[in-house]
């Protein structure tokens, strides 16, 4: 919570959050998160009775006048069980859609994971949006979601693993063109990110881009 904390931020993006056997406890106790003063984004019947933090172990926090408006699940292939969440917010910037990821660790596997999500995203109204987890992937990105129907670029953050010496970048935050990357980064804890992962955070501050019409809450 400590790390967490020391990133300042409004909405957080967790993988791993849950143990993976059921009843799926959570890795870090909500109620700590609760008492730090963030709100869980609720994603299904794991978290009904407290005992889950997430939906296959990926979580949100929120905080300060992040407002949800909505919540959804995203089934992914693969051989492995796999999903992603989706939470829709009411934020200082405008509307927002978040897309909370942990990939496959085999490439076709998150190929198509990856047209799944991108399928999910066209299907729903539009909103200004933003992509982030592990997407396991060692080097460029799959082209599912950069096709001429759904485009998303990449932010320019920190490499993110393994934490005690990093030398990948497999966790990622993709945003709409109706965003505009004010600022990126990782951990101003270096040593205690270490220790709470063996992945390192990352991070970015979004502005709405002023040459895009945002839509209504």
């Amino acid at each position: 919570m400590a790390v967490i904390d020391g990133l300042d931020a409004d909405l957080v993006i967790l993988q791993e959050a849950d143990k993976r056997m059921a009843p799926r406890p959570a890795a870090l106790p909500a109620g700590l998160v609760r008492e730090a003063g963030w709100q869980v984004v609720p994603f299904g019947a794991d978290d009904v009775d407290g005992v889950s933090l997430g939906w296959h172990g990926n979580a949100m926090l929120i905080r300060g006048d992040v407002q949800l408006k909505d919540t959804g699940r995203i089934i992914l292939p693969g051989l492995e069980p796999r999903g992603a969440i989706r939470a829709d917010f009411s934020t200082p910037i405008g509307p927002l859609r978040a897309v909370g990821v942990h990939l496959g660790l085999i490439r076709r596997n998150r190929q198509a994971q990856l047209a799944r999500i991108a399928a999910e995203l066209r299907r729903l109204p539009d909103c200004p949006a933003v992509l982030a987890g592990d997407f396991n992937e060692w080097g460029a990105l799959a082209r599912s979601l950069s096709d001429s129907s759904y485009v998303l670029k990449t932010a320019t953050t920190p490499l993110s693993y393994p934490a005690p010496r990093p030398v990948a970048r497999l966790d990622r935050i993709l945003y709409s063109p109706d965003l505009r990357v004010a600022a990126t980064g990782g951990s101003t804890a270096p040593g205690a990110a270490r220790i709470a992962s063996d992945h390192l955070p990352v991070w970015a501050d979004f502005l709405a881009d002023p040459g895009e019409p945002l839509p209504s809450a």
